[in-house]
C-alpha cells in the first residue's frame, strides 16, 4: 500500500489541486449562467455561454497539441491556469462597476476556452508521464471520481454562495481555490521529460506535427471511428445542457434551486458510475461497453424528462443518465493512452480534441434555437387538452420537454448506427492482427 501512494504521489498531488481549482471554475460558469438567464430570460443567450467557451478550442486545438508537445508542461499549465484567473478577476471588476454585460461574458470565456485549449492536451500527456502504466484504470477512474464530486458540489455550492453574496462571493472562491492549484503545480509537482521524443520532431513545424497526429488518425480506424461516435454523442449531449436550465427554471415547480439539485444529481450518479470504474474488473471488449453505456444514457433520460413534471423525476433521470457516462469515459481513457505511443499524444489527443468536441457549440447552438425559435413558439399555439400539450405538459418548458424527446430519438439512432460501424472496424482489426 505504501509502494503504491510513492509512487502515486505527483499524481494525487496534482489531482487533488487542479480537481479543487476546476469545482472554483465549474462553481463560477455556473454562477453566471444563472445572472446571465435572470437578465435575459433566454436560453440561446444562456447556451452562447458554452459556444464561446468551446468555439476557440474547436478551431484551435488541433494546433494546440503540436505546441503542447514542444513546450515546457508545467510551464505551459501554469500560463494557461494564470490567464484563465485573469478573466475572473475582469469579470469581478466589471461587476462591481456595474458595468457586467452579457458581450463581456462572451469574450472573456472564449479567452478562457483558448487557454483550456491549450492547456488540455499538456495536462492529458503530464498526468501519463507521472502515472505508471499499471495504474492507468485506476487513475481515470479517480479523475471521474473528482469529475462527479465536481458535478455534485458545485451547483449546490454556487448556488447557495450566489443567494447569499452573489457573484462577487463565487468568483472569490474560484480565485482563492486557483491559487491551491497554482502553488502545488509550481512548488509540488515534478513533471518528466519526454526522453523518447526524437531531436527532429522538435524541429517540426506546428503545421507539421498538426498533421502527423491526423495521419495516426488515418491509420488506425477504429480510433478514428471512436471520435466521430463520441461527437455524435457531444452534439446530443450539448443540446441536452443547453435545454435542462430553461426547462427547469421555466416550470412553476423548478427554480434555482432545483436546478441545483437536479444538476447535483448527474453528478451523484457520476460518483456512483466512477466507484464502479474503478473496482470494476477490466472487460474483455471495451468498445462494447463505450456503445452500450451510450445507448443506455442517451436512451433513457432525455425521455423521462421529456415525458414528466416533477422534480422527483428530474431527479431519476439524471441518475439513470449519467450513471454509465464514468464507464464509457474510463474505457474510453484506457483505449487511447494504452494504443497511441506517449510522445505523440500532445498531438494526436489535439487532434481528437478538434473532431470529438466541435459539435459541442453546435449542439449548444442547436438547442438553445430549437427552444427559444422552434418548439417553445409551436407548443404555445398549440390547443389546450391536444395530444402534445397531453404529452408535453402546456405553457413554457413545454418546448423544452418536445426537444428532449427528440434528442432521446436522435440519440438511439446514432448509437445504432455508429454501433455497426465500429464493430466492422473491429472485427476488421482483429482479422489483421491474427494474420501477423
Amino acid at each position: 500500500m505504501k509502494n503504491n501512494y510513492k509512487e502515486m504521489k505527483t499524481f494525487l498531488i496534482l489531482w487533488s489541486t487542479q480537481s479543487l481549482s476546476q469545482l472554483g471554475s465549474a462553481m463560477t460558469s455556473f454562477a453566471l449562467t444563472l445572472w446571465l438567464y435572470e437578465k435575459t430570460g433566454s436560453a440561446l443567450q444562456t447556451a452562447f455561454l458554452s459556444i464561446c467557451s468551446y468555439t476557440p478550442y474547436v478551431l484551435m486545438s488541433i494546433f494546440a497539441g503540436a505546441l503542447s508537445d514542444r513546450w515546457d508542461k508545467k510551464r505551459t499549465m501554469l500560463v494557461c491556469d494564470t490567464l484563465a484567473a485573469c478573466c475572473s478577476v475582469l469579470v469581478l471588476i466589471l461587476l462591481k462597476t456595474n458595468s457586467l454585460l452579457p458581450i463581456h461574458m462572451y469574450v472573456m470565456n472564449a479567452v478562457s476556452g483558448l487557454m483550456n485549449t491549450v492547456q488540455q492536451p499538456a495536462s492529458e500527456v503530464t498526468m501519463t508521464l507521472i502515472t505508471p502504466k499499471e495504474q492507468y484504470q485506476r487513475t481515470s477512474g479517480l479523475r471521474s471520481f473528482s469529475n462527479s464530486l465536481v458535478t455534485i458540489l458545485h451547483p449546490m455550492f454556487a448556488t447557495s454562495l450566489y443567494a447569499i453574496v452573489g457573484m462577487d462571493g463565487v468568483i472569490g472562491v474560484d480565485l482563492a481555490t486557483f491559487v491551491v492549484a497554482f502553488a502545488a503545480l509550481a512548488a509540488g509537482v515534478h513533471i518528466p521529460s519526454l526522453e523518447t521524443q526524437r531531436l527532429d520532431e522538435s524541429r517540426e513545424t506546428v503545421l507539421s506535427s498538426a498533421k502527423a497526429g491526423l495521419s495516426y488518425l488515418r491509420r488506425n480506424g477504429l480510433i478514428l471511428w471512436l471520435i466521430l461516435f463520441l461527437a455524435g454523442v457531444n452534439f446530443a449531449a450539448s443540446a441536452f445542457d443547453a435545454v435542462l436550465p430553461p426547462y427547469v427554471l421555466s416550470h412553476e415547480n423548478g427554480g434555482e434551486a432545483v436546478l441545483g439539485i437536479v444538476m447535483s444529481c448527474a453528478g451523484i450518479a457520476t460518483l456512483m458510475g466512477s466507484l464502479a470504474a474503478i473496482i470494476l474488473p477490466a472487460p474483455k471488449n471495451r468498445i462494447r461497453v463505450i456503445l452500450l453505456t451510450m445507448l443506455f444514457s442517451l436512451g433513457t433520460e432525455n425521455f423521462i424528462l421529456a415525458f414528466t413534471r416533477t422534480p422527483i423525476w428530474w431527479c431519476i433521470a439524471q441518475i439513470i443518465g449519467w450513471s454509465v457516462v464514468p464507464i464509457m469515459n474510463t474505457n474510453l481513457d484506457v483505449i487511447l493512452r494504452n494504443t497511441i505511443p506517449t510522445e505523440m499524444q500532445g498531438r494526436v489527443y489535439s487532434c481528437r480534441n478538434t473532431m470529438q468536441f466541435f459539435t459541442i457549440p453546435i449542439g449548444t447552438f442547436v438547442g438553445g434555437f430549437m427552444v427559444d425559435k422552434v418548439c417553445e413558439p409551436w407548443m404555445a399555439q398549440t390547443n389546450s387538452g391536444g395530444l402534445l400539450a397531453e404529452i408535453f405538459g402546456e405553457g413554457k418548458g413545454s418546448g423544452a420537454a418536445l426537444v428532449m424527446f427528440i434528442l432521446g430519438i436522435v440519440g438511439i439512432a446514432m448509437c445504432l448506427i455508429f454501433g455497426k460501424i465500429l464493430r466492422k472496424y473491429e472485427f476488421v482489426e482483429s482479422t489483421a492482427k491474427k494474420c501477423r
